[in-house]
């Protein structure tokens, strides 16, 4: 957890060294389509290197990924590409932990329903782009406010 916009909010992003394990690969990606000895390999390799940067950079383009900010007005922000959304409580239709089976085994996700400029949206964040444990986060939204929209 990261300290947030005010005093009293937490954030959850990705780490930063995971962002640099990636973009690392990426760069080494982008030697390897350069030293490859045939067209298609270069450009298959080049493809992926252009893909593993681009993560990257929309990782780094979402940070903070998601901001609680507790209080007599509870708020969830959530870094997007476009800029951060804010989200009030009234705007806010559910908070629930899910599990999907990914690769063989289960992997907790964070479930965020919300109301954005008239249409409703579905926000699901992992280990990935919070960097915690989302059961983790999940209890800190539910004992900071959030109890009213959080279900099982």
């Amino acid at each position: 957890m990261n300290a947030g916009r005010t005093a009293d909010s937490t954030s959850w992003t990705t780490p930063v060294s995971a962002l640099i394990a990636v973009a690392g690969g990426g760069l080494v990606l982008v030697v390897a389509a350069i030293l490859a000895q045939d067209g298609p390999s270069r450009l298959l390799v080049g493809l992926a290197a252009v893909a593993v940067l681009a993560l990257a950079v929309l990782a780094v383009r979402q940070r903070p990924r998601l901001t609680m900010v507790p209080g007599p007005s509870p708020r969830l922000i959530v870094g997007t590409l476009t800029g951060p959304n804010e989200y009030p409580l009234d705007r806010i239709d559910r908070i629930r932990m899910v599990s999907y089976r990914r690769i063989g085994r289960k992997t907790a996700m964070l479930e965020v329903d919300v109301r954005h400029n008239d249409t409703e949206r579905l926000l699901i964040f992992g280990r990935w782009d919070l960097g915690a444990n989302p059961h983790d986060v999940y209890d800190a939204l539910v004992v900071n406010g959030f109890a009213s929209v959080a279900t099982d």
